[in-house]
C-alpha cells in the first residue's frame, strides 16, 4: 500500500500479516530518523511547533465563496454589517421626514383666464337639453324636450338632446354646430392646458353631447341623404299670440306646447358647417376609434349632400332667417373641406378647399366692411387661419401653394386690422374693438378675434417666426398677443363700467340675464306660457345664478343696461361662449404653444407634385 509522506516523498508502508509488532516498531523508527534528517521550511516548522493552545500561533483565515468571488469571511461580514447599517440609517432618517409634519410649498394660483374659464365653460351646462348626466352641475336645471322630434308628425324620430341656443329654449343647430366646431379646435391646439386645468374631460363631455344629437338630425349611417334638420321650436310671433318658444317665458322643463320641427333639404351652409364641426370632433376623439369614424362618416355624407343639394338653410319668411340668417354657403365648402382634409387626409377635399374659384366665390378678394370678421355666419377668416397653419408647419407646395400663401398673406392683412395702429374698425373709448360696426352684441364678435390672433401668434411662434409685416411696419407675436387680451381683460371686468360680462366671474357682473330658466325660480310651481311673465317683468336679479354665461355686451359708448328684457344686452349665446372657451384657454396658463402634430395625425406623408413644364419656346 502506497501513501503520502506529508514530509515529501513516497511512503511504503508494508502490511503482511507475517510482520510483528516489534518489526513494525523497529520500521517506524527507521522512518521518524529519516524524516528529523531532513531539512523543514518555515511552513513546515509552524505546523510542527504550534501547539494547539498556544496564542503565538497564527489562525487560519477563513474565506466565503459568492460564486464570482471568493472573499475573506471578516470582510465579507463587515461590509455586510455596513451595508444594512446604513439602510437602517436612511430608513430611519425618512420615517422622521414622513412623520415630522412640514410645509409644503403651494402650488401657483390659477391666473384669471383660468379662473374664468372654469366659469365659461359651466354655461353649456346649464343650457343642456334631454335628459341631464348625473352630475351636470347645475342645480335648477332638470330634463326637458323629452318628446322633441317625436311629437311632430312629420318627423316622429327622436332629436333628444342638444343645447338650447340662449336664453329661450330654441335648438338652432346652424350656431350649434359652429359652437361644436370652436370647441373642438380649441382643444385640438391646447388639450395640454385644458388637461393642466383640470378641464379636459369635462369640455370633451361639452362636445360629445353636441355631436351625439347633431348625428340625430339627418340619416348618419347613410352615404347619401335628402335633408337636415335644421332647428327644433319655434320662435316667431308675428303670425299671433301662439304658444311659442318666443311667446312662452317658462322654465324648459315646464314646456307643454307644440315643438315643431324644421327641415332643410336644400341647405349647403347648415351642412357645410355641421361636416366641419363633426370632423374637426373626429380628431378630438380620435383615440375612440369608433366614434371618430362614425362622425367621419356623417361629415362626408353631409359634405356630399351639401355640395349636390345646392342652396341657403335660411330662406326669406323661415324661421330661421328672422334669427340666424346665413349669407351665403360659400365660405362653408372652405371650411368644411378643411376640416375634413385634416380629418380624413383626402386630398380631393384639400384640392376643393384651395380651389381659387370657391375662394373667390367665399370673399377672399373683395374685402368689404366685413372682412376679417370671425362669426357663426361667415367662416371665411378661420379657414384661412386654420389654412394659413397648414403651409407654415407642413407646407405641401404645388397645386396648393398658391392659394395658400393667399390664405396666408391674407390672414397677416387681417391680423394688422385688429392691431390699434389701424384704421380698419373702430373702438370703443375702453378699448373694445367694434367689429360688428357698433351693432348691438359685440362681445361674440371681439371674443373670436381674440381666439384668432391669439392663435396665429403661436403658429409664428411655433413656425419659428418672431412676428408679420404691416405694410413695412414688423410686429412681434407678443403684439399681436396683446391685443387678444385688452379684449379679454375689457370682458373680464377691464372697462369704464368696472364689471365683468360673465355672469359669475368677479365682484360685479350682470344680474338680470335674458335667460328663462335662471330668472323663473325652482321652487315646485309650475308655470304656464304667460304665467312666467311675472319672472320675466321682475325687477329683482335672477333666482338662479347662471354661471359663466356671456352676455350680449354693451354699446358703443361703453354702456351696458342690466334689464332682462334687453336681450341686445344681457342675452348669452352658444356661439359666443364657445369663442369665449377657445380665447380663455389660448391665453390660460403657462405659454405652452399649440399641439403641432394632432391635427395632422390622419395626413398622410406630403411628396409634392412638380409643376408642369414650361411650355415650348415659339420663335
Amino acid at each position: 500500500m502506497f501513501g503520502r509522506d506529508p514530509w515529501g516523498g513516497p511512503l511504503e508502508i508494508s502490511n503482511a500479516d507475517s510482520a510483528t509488532d516489534d518489526d513494525r516498531s523497529r520500521n517506524l523508527q527507521e522512518y521518524d530518523r529519516a524524516a528529523l534528517s531532513r531539512q523543514l521550511d518555515e511552513t513546515q516548522q509552524s505546523w510542527l511547533l504550534a501547539a494547539p493552545g498556544d496564542p503565538s500561533g497564527k489562525k487560519k483565515k477563513r474565506y466565503v465563496d459568492l460564486g464570482c468571488i471568493v472573499v475573506s469571511r471578516k470582510l465579507f461580514l463587515w461590509t455586510l454589517g455596513s451595508v444594512l447599517g446604513v439602510g437602517l440609517l436612511i430608513g430611519l432618517i425618512m420615517l422622521i421626514v414622513k412623520t415630522v409634519p412640514h410645509r409644503h410649498r403651494p402650488p401657483p394660483p390659477p391666473d384669471e383666464y383660468t379662473l374664468a374659464l372654469h366659469k365659461a365653460l359651466m354655461f353649456f351646462n346649464a343650457q343642456r337639453s334631454g335628459p341631464l348626466p348625473k352630475h351636470n352641475n347645475v342645480s335648477w336645471r332638470g330634463n326637458s324636450g323629452m318628446k322633441d322630434g317625436l311629437s311632430d308628425d312629420a318627423i316622429r324620430r327622436s332629436l333628444v338632446g342638444g343645447y338650447y341656443d340662449a336664453g329661450d329654449a330654441i335648438k338652432f343647430n346652424f350656431p350649434m354646430s359652429f359652437a361644436m366646431t370652436m370647441l373642438s379646435w380649441s382643444v385640438i391646439e391646447y388639450s395640454d392646458k385644458y388637461e393642466a386645468a383640470g378641464e379636459l374631460d369635462h369640455v370633451k363631455g361639452i362636445i360629445k353631447w353636441g355631436t351625439d344629437y347633431l348625428l340625430k338630425t339627418f340619416n348618419s349611417s347613410a352615404d347619401t341623404i335628402d335633408r337636415i334638420v335644421a332647428q327644433v321650436g319655434q320662435g316667431d310671433t308675428s303670425k299671433g299670440p301662439n304658444p311659442n318658444d318666443h311667446h312662452c317665458w317658462v322654465r324648459p322643463e315646464d314646456i307643454d306646447y307644440p315643438r315643431p320641427v324644421y327641415e332643410c333639404h336644400s341647405c349647403s351652409d347648415l351642412a357645410g358647417e355641421m361636416t366641419a364641426a363633426l370632423a374637426a370632433a373626429s380628431i378630438v376623439f380620435k383615440d375612440s376609434k369608433t366614434y371618430s369614424e362614425k362622425l367621419v362618416h356623417g361629415a362626408r355624407t353631409l359634405f356630399k349632400y351639401g355640395r349636390e343639394q345646392r342652396g341657403r338653410y335660411s330662406p326669406g319668411g323661415s324661421d330661421p332667417s328672422l334669427f340666424y340668417n346665413s349669407t351665403s354657403y360659400w365660405d362653408e365648402f372652405v371650411w368644411g373641406g378643411a376640416w375634413l382634409y385634416f380629418a380624413t387626409g383626402n386630398s380631393s377635399y384639400l384640392q376643393l378647399a384651395t380651389a381659387p374659384g370657391l375662394a373667390k366665390h367665399a370673399g377672399a378678394f373683395w374685402g368689404g366692411p366685413d372682412y376679417g370678421v370671425f362669426s357663426w355666419d361667415n367662416k371665411l377668416t378661420g379657414a384661412q387661419v386654420l389654412l394659413s397653419r397648414l403651409r407654415l408647419f407642413l407646407s405641401p407646395g404645388y397645386p396648393y401653394e398658391e392659394i395658400l400663401r393667399t390664405f396666408h398673406n391674407q390672414t397677416g392683412t387681417i391680423m394688422c386690422s385688429y392691431l390699434p395702429y389701424f384704421t380698419s374698425f373702430n373702438r370703443t373709448k375702453g378699448g373694445l374693438i367694434q367689429l360688428n360696426h357698433g351693432r348691438p352684441q359685440p362681445l361674440q364678435y371681439a371674443v373670436n378675434a381674440a381666439f384668432l390672433s391669439s392663435l396665429f401668434s403661436d403658429y409664428l411662434e411655433a413656425a419659428d417666426t418672431p412676428g408679420w409685416y404691416c405694410g413695412p411696419n414688423f410686429y412681434s407675436t407678443d403684439t399681436l398677443r396683446g391685443f387678444a387680451k385688452t379684449q379679454i381683460d375689457y370682458i373680464l371686468g377691464n372697462n369704464p363700467r368696472k364689471m365683468s360680462y360673465i355672469v359669475g366671474y368677479g365682484k360685479r357682473y350682470p344680474k338680470h340675464v335674458h335667460h328663462r330658466g335662471a330668472s323663473i325660480p325652482k321652487n315646485g310651481v309650475r308655470y304656464g306660457c304667460e304665467g312666467g311673465y311675472k319672472w320675466r317683468d321682475s325687477k329683482r336679479p335672477n333666482p338662479n345664478t347662471i354661471v359663466g354665461a356671456m352676455v350680449a355686451g354693451p354699446d358703443r359708448h361703453d354702456g351696458f343696461r342690466d334689464v332682462r328684457m334687453n336681450y341686445n344686452y344681457t342675452e348669452p349665446t352658444l356661439a359666443g361662449n364657445a369663442g369665449l372657451v377657445a380665447a380663455l384657454i389660448s391665453l390660460s396658463g403657462v405659454k405652452t404653444g399649440v399641439d403641432k402634430n394632432t391635427i395632422f395625425s390622419a395626413v398622410p406623408p406630403m411628396f409634392p407634385t412638380p409643376p408642369p413644364p414650361p411650355a415650348s419656346w415659339k420663335p
